[in-house]
């Protein structure tokens, strides 16, 4: 299958799915504030994707999560970064092509994150599900002053406080209602725990189009910071060196470092996948 047969009949500055792309993930935004604002409601909550073992999660999310963005810079720079490099790839290959290859790479950042995600959270489960299956006093106190216990959203908290009060008071009156409030509480807790973290945002897609653009027109050269010129091939791979560093190390920040690798490995594998299928 030969590339140019993707190519349009001339360069668009701004081809048909770049443009939509635009469009939705502006419309996302916008509905995003509108409905927070005036009906108290939360998009990101049933639009962001959750984690696969969490009560809060749809198999849509994978699709909708591309269009959510937490603030003005996060969506400016993604859809920047979008329309420079992806209106050259749409370009290259054509609608339908580029906008497989955005969905993919979207998706596969979204699952390895979750992959990576699931491995970094197996000691809080094994943890809850040890207690659960032999529920003890001393094993609520351990737990609860061990690093497996995180205050990670307003729901964890609330519950969290609701079990300290009704078990201070059970404890000395009724011990054995004391382990059915903690049983209950910890029940609770996986449930809030598992539905905390939501992924949002195109940065995986965005990432698999920087890792295209790198791969289709290696020696173009791009100015970092709109002053230093350096090949894309080598812009690309030091961006990715980055953000597998930070994906190790930067474990306080909310980027989510591996679903960008994720969006560049799926992306790399896909475009293998294309050429050897031309």
């Amino acid at each position: 299958m030969n590339y140019q047969q993707y190519r349009p009949s001339g360069f668009r500055v701004l081809p048909p799915v770049v443009k939509n792309l635009l469009i939705i993930n502006a419309l996302f935004f916008l509905a995003t504030i509108a409905f927070q604002k005036v009906y108290n409601i939360d998009l990101t909550d049933y639009l962001g994707l959750h984690y696969f073992g969490a009560e809060k999660f749809s198999p849509y999310q994978f699709i909708t999560y591309m269009f959510m963005h937490a603030s003005f810079s996060h969506i400016l720079f993604n859809m920047f970064a979008l329309w420079m490099f992806g209106n050259v790839l749409e370009n290259y290959w054509g609608p339908k092509r580029f906008l497989i290859y955005f969905i993919v790479t979207g998706i596969g950042a979204a699952l390895v994150h979750y992959i990576v995600f699931y491995f970094e959270i197996s000691p809080v489960l094994s943890a809850i599900n040890d207690f659960l299956n032999d529920p003890s006093n001393e094993k609520i106190h351990a737990f609860i002053n061990s690093s497996n216990m995180k205050i990670g959203s307003y729901e964890i908290q609330n519950h969290f406080n609701e079990f300290v009060r009704d078990y201070n008071i059970a404890i000395n009156q009724n011990p054995e209602r004391a382990i059915q409030i903690a049983v209950n509480f910890m029940l609770q807790y996986r449930i809030d725990f598992l539905n905390a973290p939501v992924v949002i945002g195109a940065s995986g897609a965005v990432f698999g189009i920087l890792l295209a653009f790198g791969m289709m027109f290696p020696n173009a050269m791009l100015y970092i910071f709109f002053a230093i010129p350096m090949k894309a091939k080598y812009f690309v791979i030091i961006y990715g060196a980055i953000e597998l560093f930070s994906g190790f190390y930067d474990t306080t920040s909310n980027v989510a470092h591996f679903a960008h690798l994720g969006g560049m490995i799926f992306g790399y594998f896909l475009i293998i996948y294309w050429k050897k299928h031309k």
